[in-house]
């Protein structure tokens, strides 16, 4: 079983295709799942596998221990994909818009992936995946309460994977670059560098089964990060990034 946190977005979708053409039966979970019916009946009769739809908010932490107990079968795999952006220019000057950042790209994670290791460590198998961001790679005026809230799930992620490879459990870090979705729609992105849903969720897939640790996807945003992280600080801050 995997289980999908934040299923309704565009690369959830497509994470949900992957697995399921794979042969894996899967737990959706999301806000409003009654969006995700039709998704799930037509993923469900195309591959023949078993699909399960949970109401869950990422937002709502004193929800997510009974969420996890009420699940009848428990994930071999889990990927959290539930992501927020909002334009940094309002983050700055509303604070609700800065906490439902880090909440949901941050803190739920945190919450609900607490709860699904301390399960996996007991099982001494299994694997979990999150999307954090390249944005998170370093601090940019344009988008750094966005790009916080990657960073600090990044470093979650580098410490539950410190922590779980004696028990046998792979933690994979998702670094996309640009991704054609709904949350970028409103954005002029470069084409040589942005990858689809499609894209990304194939790229996941594969990363699990090879078990590597960090994923920049598309690959070449490895290399433009490693030159921007290598940029003093001196000049760093003069840039119009």
């Amino acid at each position: 079983m995997i289980l999908i946190i934040g299923a309704k977005s565009d690369i959830a979708k497509k994470c949900a295709h992957e697995y399921a053409k794979n042969g894996y039966n899967l737990t959706l979970a999301s806000r409003d799942i009654l969006e995700l019916q039709d998704f799930a009946s037509d993923i469900k009769i195309r591959h023949n596998i078993n699909v399960i739809l949970k109401e869950f908010d990422i937002t709502k932490f004193e929800t997510h221990q009974e969420f996890f107990e009420s699940l009848e079968k428990k994930p071999f795999g889990t990927i959290v994909v539930s992501g927020y952006m909002n334009e940094q220019s309002i983050c700055e000057s509303n604070f609700k818009e800065s906490l439902k950042t880090i909440n949901t790209n941050f803190t739920g994670a945190v919450s609900i992936l607490n709860i699904v290791a301390k399960h996996l460590e007991t099982k001494k198998e299994g694997f979990i995946a999150a999307v954090s961001s390249v944005a998170g790679d370093r601090g940019r005026a344009s988008n750094y309460i966005y790009g916080s809230s990657k960073a600090g799930l990044s470093a979650y992620l580098s410490g539950l994977r410190n922590r779980l490879y004696k028990s046998n459990i792979q933690v994979l870090t998702v670094k996309p670059g640009f991704v054609n979705t709904k949350m970028t729609a409103h954005l002029d992105l470069p084409k040589k560098l942005t990858a689809s849903p499609k894209k990304v969720a194939s790229d996941i897939y594969k990363a699990v089964e090879k078990n590597k640790n960090i994923l920049y996807t598309k690959w070449i945003w490895k290399y433009i990060m490693f030159i921007i992280k290598s940029i003093p600080e001196s000049i760093f801050k003069r840039l119009n990034l």
